[in-house]
């Protein structure tokens, strides 16, 4: 009997891998905090006696090498992913025996890389699973624009080549455990379901219901902004990432706060967003730590830029720099627990901003001197928008807080989560605010004038 164990990254919408048999596994896209795949190796009572990237990530800086390193484990990397440290290169056909009766099986799926490698789980030589990284996905497939421009089309029509692949040289129950596509910017769309089969992504799937003009055509039409700290992650993981610290900052004081603050360092409160506009250290930036938290704020702020954590309690900290070291933010330079009563220096009062609905916004009337802001992304403003708002998405806002018109700015997005991002840049600047912490499905039925594409 086989085993497969799944470790998600909720924030980052990815999932890594654990499988094997009775005596040893192998780690699948392992993540950069490998105590919880060595944890699972540990609860079954296997070795680690292999790990195997399915390509270099673009979204995240892997534990593989270190897992490696730390296990004994052989690390398998596809030979044409171009790395600065000893592996086992794997090319299109490769055999690895994994436990008694257990073989993977490496596949060539070029699309989302180059050099991109599904892996194939056989049990007494029949395929039973299949690592698909960043190629058939559930429901869609991988992004093929995050390597290089003038490689993208010839890349999304190799992701249908791959998908095909697959699907033809597969069983129908063959399971199909993605690394990417639950949330994942490395996704060309979000995953269509939780768990699937090659049988069903026949029958779901763009890549394989579509012909391959129409299937690139869409894909390419589609595709979202990438976020900014991407550029940074093939590189680190080319390189070979360093092992994690995730031992307790060092703990600042409302002094501290204040000077990291006024040298321009970037103050983080992790706390929710209706909490922080209740009351906050001015200038602080909300990133709430149940939220996409490592996503956006590594896409928004200056990289390298020191970053301290306000944080609730010692696990909601911990919890946050286990999430942002899977993006390269390897330690913050200092952080504190608690309310912003305690990270205030003596005599300071909390800043604050008000909150409200899309109903709150219809009240107001055509003639009333606001600002309306949407800091949805590209795609999403061209579905629909409300007539005459100013649109700036959250990712770049900070570098265009100029372009904001003058006046209160009420600041909405899809469902709250981002306008709380853009409305702490815009306090933190100096702007009256408001936060439009609601759904955008209701700002129609408030009575807003909606301006369909």
């Amino acid at each position: 009997m086989f085993f497969i164990d799944t470790i998600e990254i909720t924030g980052l919408g990815n999932r890594h891998y654990l499988a094997g048999g009775a005596r040893s596994a192998v780690a699948i896209d392992p993540p950069r905090d490998i105590d919880q795949v060595i944890a699972a190796a540990a609860r079954r009572g296997v070795r680690i006696t292999h790990v195997v990237e399915t390509h270099l990530h673009n979204d995240y800086v892997t534990g593989g090498l270190e897992l490696a390193r730390l296990t004994g484990a052989a690390y398998l990397v596809p030979a044409g992913a171009h790395v600065s440290f000893e592996r086992i290169p794997v090319h299109d056909g490769d055999s690895t025996d994994i436990d008694a009766g257990l073989r993977l099986r490496a596949v060539a799926t070029p699309g989302h890389t180059p050099h991109h490698t599904a892996y194939v789980l056989e049990e007494g030589g029949s395929p039973v699973a299949a690592f698909t990284g960043g190629s058939l996905l559930i429901g869609t497939v991988g992004r093929p624009d995050l390597v290089e421009p003038r490689l993208t089309e010839q890349l999304a029509r190799a992701q249908h080549a791959s998908a095909h692949r697959l699907a033809a040289d597969l069983p129908d129950e063959t399971a199909v455990l993605p690394t990417h596509g639950f949330g994942s910017f490395c996704s060309s769309a979000q995953a269509d379901g939780d768990a699937s089969t090659i049988g069903r992504e026949k029958q779901v799937n763009e890549a394989l219901t579509r012909d391959v003009h129409t299937f690139v055509a869409d894909l390419l039409a589609g595709l979202d902004a990438v976020p900014a700290y991407y550029a940074h992650m093939g590189p680190a993981n080319a390189s070979g990432p360093a092992p994690v610290d995730l031992t307790p900052p060092r703990v600042a004081d409302a002094e501290q706060i204040a000077a990291r603050l006024a040298a321009g360092e970037w103050v983080v409160d992790l706390r929710n967003r209706v909490a922080f506009a209740q009351g906050h250290v001015a200038g602080a930036f909300n990133f709430e730590a149940d939220g996409q938290l490592a996503t956006y704020l590594a896409w928004l702020i200056p990289w390298g830029k020191p970053v301290t954590l306000l944080a609730e309690n010692p696990e909601q900290l911990a919890a946050a720099q286990r999430e942002l070291v899977q993006v390269g933010i390897d330690r913050p330079a200092a952080a504190a627990t608690g309310s912003p009563e305690q990270w205030l220096r003596h005599g300071e009062r909390p800043a604050s901003f008000p909150r409200a609905a899309f109903a709150d916004l219809a009240e107001l009337g055509p003639d009333t001197d606001i600002v309306v802001l949407d800091v949805r992304r590209d795609t999403e403003r061209a579905q629909a928008h409300i007539s005459g708002s100013v649109h700036i998405p959250v990712h770049t806002l900070r570098d265009r807080l100029s372009e904001v018109p003058s006046g209160t700015v009420w600041v909405h997005c899809a469902g709250g989560m981002r306008a709380a991002i853009a409305a702490s840049l815009l306090d933190a600047a100096g702007r009256d605010v408001v936060a439009v912490d609601d759904s955008f499905t209701n700002a129609a039925a408030a009575g807003l004038p909606i301006v369909a594409c």
